[in-house]
């Protein structure tokens, strides 16, 4: 791998990772009606998927189909089912989530998630992170600035509602664990080189995790999210990628 991209999908991994360390001290943020900065850069998150990622997942049905031998006459949906898991689990786990709180606070717990909870929530989010430090070294993007841009973002939105979720045990571990998770998926990308089959299947669960992930903070009605601000980031971002 050539010295210049490794160097700069490893000072976006350490952006990354810093995200998740340092963006409790973006207090504005988290206030009622919705910070208009997290609905931007919900928007620039789903432009970048809509835009970029979805057409990777495109070219790569052509993959999963000569990798696995599927013959399913003029179907080209298969690769798409993957991006459907991963929008599933997402909303799988914000309902546990939320479930969770509700039951602590019932039992006189206070507003936070049980143990097993915060586990398997944090745990998941890991895991998502590390397949985004995975994608830096071996995505097909062209231009790794504007998937780390978009990604930051996507990072500060993902802090916020995890955050909000786990409260004083999201301060004390959970965030340390999501950094050096982007982090390992770095490195596993740099010792690590998968088939174009498990690439292309990483991008599918990202696309899906991505949109789960903007559209449960920016849809219920209690947040009071700004839709100008989605449509600005979405709209701008959506400009940009098409100029590249």
């Amino acid at each position: 791998m050539p010295t210049a991209i490794l160097l700069e999908s490893a000072a976006l991994a350490l952006v990354f990772a810093l995200v998740h360390v340092g963006a409790r001290r973006l207090a504005f943020l988290s206030r009622r009606p919705r910070s208009i900065w997290l609905s931007l850069g919900g928007g620039v998150s789903v432009a970048y998927v809509f835009l970029q990622l979805l057409p990777e997942l495109h070219e790569g049905q052509h993959a999963v189909r000569e990798s696995v031998g599927l013959r399913l006459g003029s179907t080209e949906s298969e690769i798409y089912l993957v991006t459907l898991a991963g929008l599933t689990i997402f909303y799988g786990l914000e309902r546990l989530a939320a479930a969770s709180r509700r039951s602590v606070r019932e039992a006189g717990g206070g507003d936070r998630t049980a143990e097993g909870a915060f586990a398997l929530h944090i745990g998941s989010f890991a895991l998502y992170n590390a397949l985004i430090g995975y994608l830096l070294v071996h995505g097909e993007r062209g231009d790794e600035l504007l998937y780390g841009f978009a990604m930051a973002l996507h990072f500060v939105v993902n802090d916020q509602a995890l955050r909000e979720h786990h409260k004083e045990r999201y301060e004390r571990q959970g965030r340390w664990l999501l950094a050096g998770a982007v982090l390992l998926g770095w490195l596993g990308g740099v010792w690590l080189d998968l088939p174009e089959l498990g690439i292309r299947l990483m991008i599918a669960l990202l696309a899906g995790g991505v949109i789960m992930n903007v559209l449960k903070e920016e849809l219920p009605e209690e947040r009071q999210s700004r839709f100008w601000a989605f449509l600005v980031g979405a709209t701008a971002y959506g400009a940009i990628l098409l100029a590249v």
